[in-house]
């Protein structure tokens, strides 16, 4: 089969890649769509020491696995769990001590004509909702994962830093709690897409010291993390919803003295993300800027690498 493979921090197509057997517990998918990631931009510059198959955004359908599943289509939960470590046995599986992650640690992924998940994984994905929106599942889940993890009420003041592809997708989903939300970013044009939708946008100087409960650093960078460090007020509430491909310096002191709370945030839940793409609560049409077919996956990753790009999608059958 075809498929973009990492090694060494090339990316190549290949056409010469064995179709996966799924083990027992697991299915076999063909690949329909799957949407390009920071993440996978990161893999390539180094972030994480990966050879395989990248790619972790998807929707398929179902072709080996339970009569249910087949000719289903589904998207699908990308950490792989053991099932009998502590976390989870903690009902923690994202945090599984021996798990694989989908394009990610020791699991070939999305960017291919088929991958292999774990049943349990699988989510079939609503009559209603398209191919193309359902691609944008995982990452709903993400940005929905910051509800899992604190409740935001209707008076909290919520600032988002970033304005990229998580930023839309986590400003959107926050905006739906009614909260007074400001995000910011360095880019109008990709500001419109929110500011269309009622949400406050700005630039960074727009941004008032101590004035928030709650941020969110979307960008990945030291300037974004200080932009949400600055804005909190004392016991306000700072979440890193980005991975970072290097080390980020802070002042801790001042995390300290003003008992500020950090919060990581990643992985989230697949059903929730689902509800709002079938009744339509997420605008996901604006934040796509372009399909590739996988063939021409190289090129596709040329043009996500381009500053203001926003998310770039590869059909595995056109």
């Amino acid at each position: 089969m075809k498929g973009l493979w990492l090694e060494n921090n090339q990316l190549q197509l290949r056409t010469d890649i064995p179709i996966p057997e799924p083990p027992p517990g697991e299915a076999l998918v063909r690949v329909l769509s799957a949407g390009i990631c920071n993440t996978d931009l990161e893999l390539i510059k180094g972030y994480y020491p990966y050879t395989g198959i990248i790619g972790h955004e998807f929707v398929g359908v179902v072709e080996k696995g339970p009569e249910q599943l087949i000719n289903q289509r589904v998207v699908g939960e990308i950490n792989a769990a053991c099932g009998y470590c502590r976390f989870c046995l903690r009902g923690q599986p994202t945090h599984c001590e021996n798990r694989t992650v989908l394009g990610i640690v020791n699991r070939n992924g999305a960017f291919a004509e088929y991958l292999s998940l774990p049943i349990e994984n699988l989510h079939i994905v609503p009559e209603n909702v398209s191919t193309e929106a359902a691609t944008f599942t995982e990452p709903i889940a993400a940005a929905l994962e910051i509800q899992e993890q604190m409740q935001i009420c209707k008076n909290d003041r919520v600032l988002v830093v970033g304005d990229g592809k998580l930023g839309q997708l986590i400003a959107q989903t926050l905006a739906l709690t009614g909260c007074e939300l400001l995000v910011v970013g360095r880019h109008q044009d990709k500001l419109e897409h929110l500011a269309a939708r009622g949400i406050k946008t700005g630039l960074a100087d727009s941004v008032i010291d101590k004035y928030f409960d709650i941020s969110v650093d979307c960008t990945g960078n030291p300037e974004g993390f200080s932009t949400a460090r600055r804005a909190l007020r004392p016991r306000g509430t700072l979440i890193l919803k980005s991975t970072y491909a290097g080390n980020l310096s802070l002042d801790a002191s001042s995390l300290v003295v003003d008992e500020i709370t950090l919060i990581g945030s990643r992985c989230g839940p697949f059903l929730p993300a689902l509800e709002l793409l079938a009744t339509e609560k997420v605008d996901i049409q604006s934040l796509i800027h372009a399909h590739y077919p996988l063939s021409q996956g190289l090129e596709a990753f040329e043009k996500a690498k381009t500053k203001g790009v926003l998310k770039i999608l590869l059909e595995m059958n056109l």
